[in-house]
């Protein structure tokens, strides 16, 4: 017999795995779209020194500080976030959402 482990959350019990797979999907958008928007703003910078006109020179490399700026702020607004709704309390009700955001044990207690 296949049993799956739970967690209670709020006083709803749940899969362990649902808080695991919202934790690493985040974790892929705090890493992942920084990196896809710094690639991207290479590529356009890229393509405009290929292009050897001043004009696209600057607005590549303006496309390319907006880009980075947006990476930088996505990285740290997930950061934050995760940092604030880890610091609650235990009996706070936020501790369901430490628990799909950073997933551990101490955020997500097993069921009884």
């Amino acid at each position: 017999m296949f049993i799956l482990e739970s967690i209670t959350c709020g006083g709803i019990v749940i899969d362990r795995m649902l808080p695991s797979f919202i934790t690493l999907l985040v974790t892929l958008i705090k890493i992942g779209v920084p990196v896809i928007l710094i690639i991207f703003g290479m590529m356009d910078l890229g393509r405009a020194v290929m292009a050897q006109k001043e004009d696209e020179i600057k607005k590549g490399q303006q496309t390319f500080i907006k880009r980075a700026v947006a990476a930088i702020m996505v990285f740290l607004v997930v950061s934050i976030v995760q940092l604030i709704v880890s610091s609650g309390s235990k009996d706070n009700p936020m501790q369901c959402v430490s628990c799909f955001i950073n997933e551990s044990t101490t955020t997500c207690p097993a069921a009884k």
